[in-house]
């Protein structure tokens, strides 16, 4: 048991490695952001996230 804990902290570890590695190195240290709204392909498309969506149905009358 001792083992896989030790093993699960070992990949947890690796992985927050990684992550630091990558904001370290990325453009002013941020990450993009991953809403759909925020992005101009999903924009382009004409397609918004559901709060978005259910905004525009209840000024519209049609949230049902």
């Amino acid at each position: 048991m001792i083992e896989t804990l030790l093993l699960s902290v070992l990949i947890i570890a690796i992985c927050m490695a990684l992550l630091l590695v990558k904001l370290l190195f990325r453009k002013n240290g941020e990450f993009t952001s991953q809403h759909i709204h925020d992005s101009k392909a999903m924009k382009d498309r004409g397609i918004h996230c559901v709060v978005d969506q259910d905004r525009e149905a209840r000024k519209k009358g049609k949230a049902f």
